[in-house]
């Protein structure tokens, strides 16, 4: 595609930099640029995360090297209201938040694309792990799993509209991590054998807890109790716990139970069997449909409630533009509130939407 102009997202990983040595071999027009989003500082950490500054000097070595130009957008504000504040603020209502999902969605194909077009570039490219194509029959873009499953990306994609996927590429979308460290260590590359990023990159270490409790103060203990109120013990707050938790509770049964509810206007940490852990039902809300503009009437699919999770067979029921009831076949263990549901056809993302609410 002579003439086309790019702007590659280029994250300082080895996705995305191997990403626009293809499209310069493929003949299009190519510029990088990166989101700088937070300082390590300002996460508390100094080693090497994505997206932080390091990551903006490894992306420009890799520009340099291939003989682009190279931007940085200094998105910091946006990323600490749409993503950092969301992610503490869900926690904070008893929910499970997936920040890759909302940073996709309002930075990497909002900001970041607008200032592309702005700019008078035709496309973006990223390194995501999924591809896309125009399907002539319904005359809409769809969105395909990558071929590796073990590193399919689609699940954190599910929100994007027509328009950005008019114009977004995905050069390597059916490689494998291996093809591509090849290439990007044939072509010298410094990042040819960077380790993958994490998946909460302004948490590096994991401890999402301290993040929350650094930004919004220390949170109060309160009960442990089973499902008719049974007190167990006491918890240290219920920021420290997940929906499906076994272990590292602290308390002691004559079965093995489970985090299966957090009631956060009494503070109670509410504990159940494994069958009780599992739910029957969800309501989506914030539903973004790709394969079609909206559902009319019930369809059966699979659907994913976790990243990296296998889909499950369900009915999806519309209940207005933006909401839907799903219904499982099988009672499904561990559904989350903040959490995304992700529909698929086969291969292809029909659309997804927030788990809202569940019942077991």
């Amino acid at each position: 595609m002579a003439n086309k102009k790019v702007l590659a997202a280029m994250s300082g990983g080895v996705d995305s930099s191997t990403a626009v040595k293809l499209l310069l071999d493929a003949g299009y027009e190519v510029a990088g640029a990166t989101m700088h989003l937070y300082n390590n500082e300002d996460i508390g950490v100094r080693e090497k995360t994505c997206c932080s500054l390091n990551d903006v000097e490894d992306a420009r070595l890799v520009a340099l090297k291939l003989g682009i130009d190279f931007h940085v957008f200094n998105f910091s504000d946006e990323f600490k209201s749409r993503v950092m504040d969301n992610f503490v603020d869900t926690y904070l209502c008893g929910g499970t938040p997936n920040p890759c999902i909302e940073c996709n969605k309002h930075l990497k194909f909002g900001s970041f694309l607008d200032r592309a077009l702005m700019l008078g570039f035709d496309f973006i490219a990223t390194g995501h792990y999924v591809t896309s194509h125009y399907d002539e029959a319904s005359g809409r873009w769809l969105l395909k799993r990558s071929q590796d499953m073990s590193k399919d990306q689609s699940y954190v994609l599910y929100g994007m509209t027509q328009h950005q996927l008019a114009h977004t590429l995905f050069p390597v979308g059916d490689m494998s991590k291996p093809e591509i460290r090849a290439i990007a260590e044939s072509n010298g590359l410094i990042n040819a054998h960077k380790r993958d990023s994490q998946d909460i990159c302004f948490i590096p270490d994991g401890n999402y807890a301290d993040f929350i409790t650094e930004r919004a103060g220390q949170q109060p203990e309160g009960d442990i109790v089973l499902s008719d109120g049974t007190v167990l013990g006491r918890h240290k707050g219920l920021i420290h716990y997940t929906i499906g938790q076994r272990r590292g509770v602290g308390v002691s049964y004559s079965e093995p139970l489970f985090v299966t509810a957090k009631d956060i206007p009494n503070c109670r940490l509410v504990m159940g069997t494994a069958e009780e852990v599992c739910s029957k039902y969800l309501t989506a809300d914030d539903v973004n449909f790709i394969a079609f503009e909206k559902l009319t009437a019930p369809m059966r699919c699979t659907a994913q409630t976790r990243y990296h999770q296998k889909d499950v067979p369900c009915t999806v029921f519309p209940i207005d533009d933006t909401t839907v009831k799903v219904e499982f076949d099988y009672p499904h263990k561990a559904v989350s509130k903040g959490q995304s549901v992700v529909f698929y056809d086969g291969e292809y993302v029909i659309g997804g939407g927030i788990i809202r609410d569940t019942e077991r």
